[in-house]
């Protein structure tokens, strides 16, 4: 019997919706360098008959570089590649559904967004993490409202309360210079896009991220 994976604290990257493989292979290893734990593909605009291949090239990145691999959204996706779990929303399965489907080795994170309430039905559900957020202005989710970042400290409580092993997710618009104060307010995971991948030097920038953990 395999034991399913712990989900790591520290960063955790989520992709753009980058077509080119080579460009989103390069930026995987360059963020695993500088810390990057998981990663979660995340694709909005990409075909449903390319969706496999490319999961699967994404999942070949990951692992060589040790990182895990989350698949948004599309857990037949992470069924068929073999990912290590995947990442769910309010109106996707529920993640019993979803555990039901990928059975008791896959790891099941979810948006809980700024809902204490939800986090809480969905700890019940033996989630693997609980994500939060927009925590900042973000340009991925423009129109969302920005969360109140004690919302991490009251997740962090919960977590505690119903003793859980699940780790609580921060999201939206985390750059190197605002990451601490979540971590202080008590996410275990930083969730991030353009502040990881579309910096500059992505490796320069996930070593930033990390070092918000120190």
């Amino acid at each position: 019997m395999t034991t399913r994976p712990v989900f790591p604290s520290g960063l955790y990257g989520v992709t753009p919706d980058w077509d080119d493989l080579y460009q989103l292979s390069q930026a995987i290893e360059a963020a695993a360098r500088g810390g990057m734990k998981v990663l979660q593909w995340r694709h909005k605009t990409c075909p449903a008959p390319r969706m496999i291949g490319m999961a699967r090239e994404v999942k070949r990145a990951c692992h060589a570089n040790g990182v895990l691999l989350m698949i948004n959204d599309h857990w037949r996706v992470a069924e068929a590649v073999g990912a290590d779990g995947v990442h769910v929303g309010r109106d996707d399965d529920s993640p019993n559904a979803v555990r039901l489907a990928l059975g008791p080795d896959a790891l099941i994170g979810v948006s809980c967004y700024g809902d204490i309430n939800h986090a809480k039905e969905m700890l019940a559900q033996g989630v693997d993490y609980i994500a939060f957020g927009t925590m900042f202005a973000s340009a991925t989710k423009p129109h969302a409202i920005p969360t109140d970042h004690q919302i991490l400290t009251q997740a962090r409580a919960l977590v505690a309360q119903t003793g859980s092993n699940a780790k609580v997710v921060a999201i939206g618009g985390i750059t190197a210079h605002n990451a601490a104060p979540l971590v202080a307010a008590g996410a275990d995971s930083l969730a991030v896009v353009g502040g990881l991948f579309l910096a500059p030097d992505i490796e320069a920038s996930a070593r930033a991220l990390t070092h918000a953990f120190a």
